[in-house]
């Protein structure tokens, strides 16, 4: 082997920036996509469930909220909806967007009406909410281009 050629080989075993930020896009997806199932889940069988069955403290802090019980089932729709739009991936991005929306409306609620420190929660999920939606803007761009014809 000559000089050159162990130059040559040498130089292109190193990854070149394109392929390093690609690799680490991938490491963000997936990241990113724990994060969507396990919110997911949370959405749908600790949040939502609970509001449609009627348990006892989803009933007591809608009362608290002082707008009905017809909120209690909306919320629990909108989230439904958005824990399934999470994990399909063309509608991540939008089901995210989406869920932002739902969680500043939570953290008013905590802060106006009923515990402040518990809006929290709710501002932290929107901040990952936001990380996905960022991260699937491309499919949510599809999705409404789509939609246009």
């Amino acid at each position: 082997m000559t000089a050159h050629t162990a130059t040559t080989h040498t130089a292109s075993a190193l990854p070149t920036v394109p392929e390093t930020a690609a690799g680490e896009r991938r490491v963000l997806r997936k990241v990113l996509w724990g994060a969507q199932i396990l919110l997911a889940a949370f959405l749908f069988f600790a949040s939502a469930l609970p509001k449609f069955a009627g348990q006892a403290d989803a009933v007591t802090t809608f009362d608290e909220i002082g707008w009905g019980q017809w909120l209690r089932y909306v919320t629990g729709a909108v989230e439904a909806a958005g824990a399934i739009g999470l994990v399909v991936p063309r509608l991540a991005g939008l089901a995210a967007a989406g869920l932002i929306g739902l969680m500043g409306g939570a953290v008013l609620t905590q802060v106006l009406v009923l515990e402040p420190a518990w809006a929290l929660l709710p501002a932290a999920f929107a901040a990952v909410f936001a990380a996905i939606a960022w991260d699937r803007r491309a499919e949510s761009r599809a999705v409404l281009h789509s939609l246009k014809r």
